[in-house]
This record gives structure tokens, C-alpha cells and sequence, in this order.
């Protein structure tokens, strides 16, 4: 909900608290470097006490960063409660899509996995579509409501399996298992594969930050840091954060703009969920880079035919790009990056390796969050948004030669193809 936030209560907040354009930027920014230090830790609190304990943990720091930020009265106040909602956001995503990877059946897992985006997508949406009748503070008493669901909830779910195999609980392995599959399913050769696999993993040396970077690890650790990087780069926290400054800088109507990509986000997010399943990733990442790569080209022209005072209609052509973009990155850059996170690495080094990965993600949306409003200035809307395309061409490519389709496989069957390639390569 953090990112549906900035938008809709920049004008507010600048114009009550006094803001500059530089400290309003910090705001914008600040919670991605509470997400990254949050993300440093993420794997080694999910490995040591739990899923389960990690989400609870993260939930607290984003409570009491959404009640800062209501009750705030200068910017330092605002810093800090953005900085404590950054901090469990960055814990929360690795921890969630990992949890959600880690109890689903391979047959599912892709579009259980999709549904965090999903579901980060409608709560953005809220924020937008709310954030238009209503004040900020209000707006960020309402972002609380989620946090106190979610540790309500904690209580209702069981522990991930394959976390308690790890730590020898084979009894509460077999009954978490059993409780995710139903009181008459058949979990033996479930329970089995997991069990074994868990016990070869054992047999290997405890794995540090510096062994991530081993050979066998590589094939991973490319795809998981390139899929992030390019995830944000190509723009979409800077439209996220920004998208009614954008409007207006356009001579659109920032109301209905932010309107119409929440109309656009959200059929297009549960779309992206439905397909990730039937269509593969690797195909739904093709396309969703390619239609991004169109919304920003658009969205760049629209500036610089307005700049150029050549065509009067520029502004719906912005509208239009913008669009284009919000749809084509929910159907699939804005989810499978973290699917195919959560899946690419064995347990023993997935906390260590999903940490760098998510740190990596969170230090982008900080360079693009912070910048965003400098890079218009210093080369114009138009060479920023031009930019963006770059880095969705660039995706296309990095798609098409490295990333491998995990569609249908288990974990442990993905994770041994991975050593398998840098092996071949």
C-alpha cells in the first residue's frame, strides 16, 4: 500500500508540512532504503525463527510506520515512519513469496505466488482510488488496517514444511503438510521428496555470503539480481510513486489518470495471476516487457512532441503510454520476478541468495524513486521515459537468453536444473 501512498498524498503533504521538492523526494525515497536494510536481514530471521515469526516481526515495523506517518508533524517524523514501513515491506518481500512457494504444489505455485502481487497491486489501487476524496493522514491511518489483519491472520496458518524439515522438526513437517493438503490427501511422497532432499542439503558445508558466489550458484544469482535490476529500471516505481506529477506535467488530469490505472492494474494483475500457470513465465515476461517497453516509448514521445509544441493531443498520448505500461507490467514484470525468485535456489542458500536478491530490487526503486524528479530536469521527461524503454529492451533480450521456465517442475527439480546448467555453460 506504500506505493499507492506517495502519489495521491504528495500535494497534500507538501503543501501542510511545507516540503521542498528535494525533501518530498526524500520522503518518496526513503522507504526503499528501510526496504533494503529490512531485506539484508530478511533471510537470516526467515531461516533462523520462521516464515511465520518474520512476517509477524515485519507487520509490527509497518504498523508502527503507517501511525508515524499519520500523526506527523515536520518531515523528520515522516522520514522515520516511512523509513519503519520500508523496513518490514523489505522483510515482507522475500519472506512472502518464499512461504507461498514453499507450501503450494507445483501445479499451483506460480499463480499462488502471482497472487502477492496481486494483491500488493489492489492495495495500491486503494490507495490511489481512496487517496483521491480523502486527506493523507487519513489515508495513512487506513494503510494500518492491512498490517493488524495480517498478524491477526499469522495465527490461522501453519509453519512452511520445508522450513521445519530444515530444522529437523520431521513430525511438524508431516503435519504442516498435511493440514496444507487437506485431512485425506496422500502427502508420503511428498513428504518424502522433501525429507530427501532436505537431507542431502545438510550434507553440504554451511554457506556463507561469500560462497553464494560459487560456480554452481551463478546460472542463479544472474537471473535473480538481472530480473530485478531491469524490473526497476524500467520505470515502474517511478510512474508508481509519481504517476500525478506525471499527469499534470502532461496536462492530464492527475485524478483521472490514477483512476484509470487502477481500472487498468488490477483486471490485468489477476489476468497476469490466472496465465502464470497455463502460459509459463517465461512467455508472460516476453510480453509483459515488450507492452512496457511500447507504454514508455509512448509516454517519452508525448513529452517530446509537447516540449516541441507539434501536436495539441500529446496529453492523451501520455495517458495512453501510461497505460500501456501499468497494464503490461501487471500482467507479468511486476510478479514473476519474485516467482521465479522464490523457486531458483536450494533452501540451504535461498535465505542469503533471496536477501541479495531482494536488496538488489529495493536499491533500484531507491536510485529510480529519489532521481526520477532530478533525471526530468537534467534530460527531460521525454529522455527519461526514453530511457526507461532502453532498460525494457534490454529485458526482452535477458529474458530470452538466461531466464528457464519453472512452469510445472517442483522446487527441488528446478533448483538441481540450475546446477545442472552453470555446469554445461
Amino acid at each position: 500500500m506504500q506505493v499507492g501512498f506517495s502519489s495521491p498524498a504528495q500535494s497534500g503533504i507538501v503543501n501542510d508540512l511545507g516540503l521542498s521538492i528535494a525533501e518530498y523526494s526524500v520522503f518518496g525515497s526513503i522507504w526503499t532504503i528501510g526496504a533494503m536494510l529490512g531485506a539484508i536481514i530478511s533471510g537470516k530471521i526467515a531461516d533462523f525463527f520462521g516464515r511465520r515469526v518474520a512476517m509477524g516481526f515485519a507487520e509490527l515495523f509497518c504498523l508502527v510506520g503507517w501511525t508515524a506517518i499519520s500523526f506527523s508533524q515536520n518531515a523528520w517524523l515522516l522520514d522515520i515512519g516511512r523509513f519503519l514501513a520500508g523496513y518490514g515491506v523489505g522483510i515482507l518481500s522475500y519472506v512472502v513469496p518464499v512461504y507461498i512457494a514453499e507450501i503450494t504444489p507445483k501445479n499451483l505455485r506460480g499463480a499462488f505466488t502471482a497472487v502477492n502481487q496481486l494483491m500488493i497491486c489492489c492495495g495500491g489501487s486503494v490507495m490511489y482510488v481512496i487517496g483521491n476524496f480523502t486527506s493523507w493522514r487519513t489515508l495513512a491511518l487506513i494503510g494500518t488496517i492491512p498490517c493488524i489483519l495480517q498478524l491477526l491472520g499469522l495465527f490461522l496458518i501453519p509453519e512452511s514444511p520445508r522450513w521445519l524439515a530444515k530444522m529437523d522438526k520431521w513430525k511438524e513437517c508431516e503435519t504442516s503438510l498435511q493440514r496444507l493438503r487437506g485431512a485425506n490427501a496422500n502427502i508420503s511422497q511428498e513428504a518424502a521428496e522433501i525429507i530427501e532432499y532436505t537431507e542431502m542439503l545438510k550434507q553440504l558445508s554451511d554457506t556463507g555470503m561469500i560462497d553464494l558466489f560459487q560456480r554452481k550458484y551463478a546460472h542463479g544469482l544472474i537471473v535473480g539480481v538481472g530480473l530485478m535490476v531491469l524490473q526497476q529500471f524500467g520505470g515502474v516505481n517511478a510512474i508508481a510513486y509519481y504517476a500525478s506529477a506525471i499527469f499534470e506535467s502532461a496536462g492530464v488530469s492527475s485524478r483521472t489518470g490514477t483512476l484509470a490505472m487502477v481500472v487498468i492494474q488490477v483486471p490485468m494483475t489477476l489476468l497476469g495471476t490466472l496465465l502464470t500457470d497455463k502460459s509459463g513465465r517465461v512467455p508472460l515476461l516476453m510480453i509483459s516487457a515488450t507492452g512496457t517497453l511500447l507504454g514508455c516509448f509512448l509516454t517519452g514521445l508525448s513529452f517530446l512532441l509537447q516540449d516541441l509544441q507539434l501536436w495539441k493531443d500529446s496529453p492523451l498520448l501520455a495517458l495512453i503510454g501510461v497505460l500501456i505500461f501499468t497494464g503490461s507490467f501487471s500482467l507479468g514484470m511486476g510478479g514473476i520476478p519474485w516467482v521465479i525468485m522464490s523457486e531458483i535456489f536450494p533452501i540451504n542458500v535461498k535465505g542469503l541468495a533471496g536477501s541479495l536478491v531482494t536488496v538488489v530490487n529495493w536499491f533500484g526503486s531507491w536510485i529510480i524513486s529519489y532521481s526520477f524528479n532530478f533525471l526530468t530536469k537534467w534530460i527531460s521527461s521525454a529522455g527519461t521515459f526514453f530511457l526507461f524503454s532502453v532498460a525494457s529492451g534490454l529485458t526482452i533480450i535477458f529474458v530470452a537468453k538466461l531466464v528457464p521456465e519453472t512452469k510445472g517442475r517442483t522446487l527441488e527439480e528446478i533448483q538441481a536444473s540450475m546446477v545442472l546448467f552453470t555446469r554445461k555453460s
